[in-house]
């Protein structure tokens, strides 16, 4: 082909690729795995799901804090804000959440420049408006221990989400190409196990059994997703981790069946 062909062919592809309206990139581009939502979720429980996604982000960011890993908590600090708190601002102030966009930024700063007074400042400005999330739906919910086991449900599922992306497929197959999507992953695990340990002592002796297994579950994952650094080999492939969480997710319906 002559030069001259190429260089038209060229500048014709980067007319049409400017030409395109910003809107319509947007929409091609796929959403990210945390903003996924069922419309069947109750409004209340899509609110908590929400908040508890956020304080998953927080733990994983907590933790490379904790290691003086600063850079690499950065974007752990950064994602509920970039992915979450736009779709929960409308909703905040149904559930009497005080705005913390400011200390999300805040955090985000403190992190850049590795700065321990900044960040206990910023993160706990940022829980303060968290527990005030967690006061109202408490309110709103007949029955709480409940509610909260139908929430680390789905905090479950969007950690499935998560790790099918961090794990390559074809070439890569069975290797994690997003370390971040695991790392995502692991903190929404270990958020959900923490609220389900936060009310599992609410539920009778009936349930011994349910809670047992539900434990043996998380037992498996938590081992499973015990390094905070992600692996180059997935620990667990996309069904296995998937058939772990329909599990737990099938004894949890046993202790709840929460309707809004």
């Amino acid at each position: 082909m002559k030069a001259w062909t190429i260089i038209w062919l060229a500048l014709g592809a980067l007319i049409v690729a400017t030409a395109i309206p910003g809107s319509l990139v947007a929409q091609v581009a796929p959403p990210p795995a945390i903003a996924k939502t069922s419309a069947a979720l109750p409004q209340d429980l899509a609110f908590a799901r929400f908040i508890a996604l956020i304080r998953g982000h927080l733990l994983t960011g907590d933790e490379l804090v904790s290691q003086r890993q600063w850079e690499a908590a950065t974007p752990h600090f950064g994602f509920p804000r970039e992915e979450i708190y736009g779709i929960i601002r409308d909703d905040m102030r149904n559930y009497k959440t005080p705005p913390f966009d400011d200390a999300l930024k805040a955090l985000v700063r403190a992190a850049k420049a590795r700065s321990a007074a900044q960040y206990a400042k910023a993160r706990k400005s940022v829980e303060d408006a968290l527990a005030a999330a967690d006061t109202a739906l408490k309110a709103k919910a007949p029955n709480w221990p409940r509610f909260v086991v139908a929430g680390v449900i789905e905090v479950l599922k969007t950690a499935s989400d998560e790790y099918d992306d961090a794990v390559g497929t074809g070439r890569n197959l069975g290797r994690i190409v997003h370390p971040i999507g695991y790392q995502t992953a692991r903190g929404f695990i270990l958020q959900a196990d923490r609220m389900f340990e936060g009310v599992a002592g609410e539920f009778s002796g009936d349930n011994a059994m349910a809670l047992s297994d539900i434990r043996a579950g998380f037992a498996q994952l938590k081992q499973a997703f015990a390094s905070l650094a992600a692996p180059k080999l997935a620990p667990m492939d996309d069904a296995a981790l998937l058939n772990a969480v329909s599990k737990i997710e099938a004894v949890a319906r046993k202790l709840t069946e929460y309707t809004n």
